[in-house]
């Protein structure tokens, strides 16, 4: 339940309380049940929807990364075409 009580931050079961009273009088009860399962159903959706999404940018970066070659980090000689660097004297 603390995650719950997280979202609303300091408001407490009183509180809570009143807020369902309000609505169970603005609604009534018999309509309670069809907004529960139509919020429900809503928040299965978004849900859905938002693993969809994670997974196609998941699947793009894999393709990405399979199509990008993969190079050999620089040697220390490769600037000079592997000879040693002129000595001043």
């Amino acid at each position: 339940m603390a995650p719950f009580l997280a979202v609303f931050g300091g408001i407490g079961w009183g509180e809570l309380l009143i807020i369902a009273f309000v609505v169970l009088m603005v609604f009534g009860p018999k309509r309670l049940p069809e907004i529960a399962e139509a919020l429900g159903s809503s928040v299965k959706k978004f849900r859905r929807a938002t693993q969809d999404a994670k997974d196609e940018v998941k699947r793009e970066i894999d393709v990405a990364r399979a199509e990008t070659p993969r190079s050999e980090p620089p040697r220390a000689d490769a600037g000079n075409g592997g000879s040693a660097p002129p000595k001043d004297n």
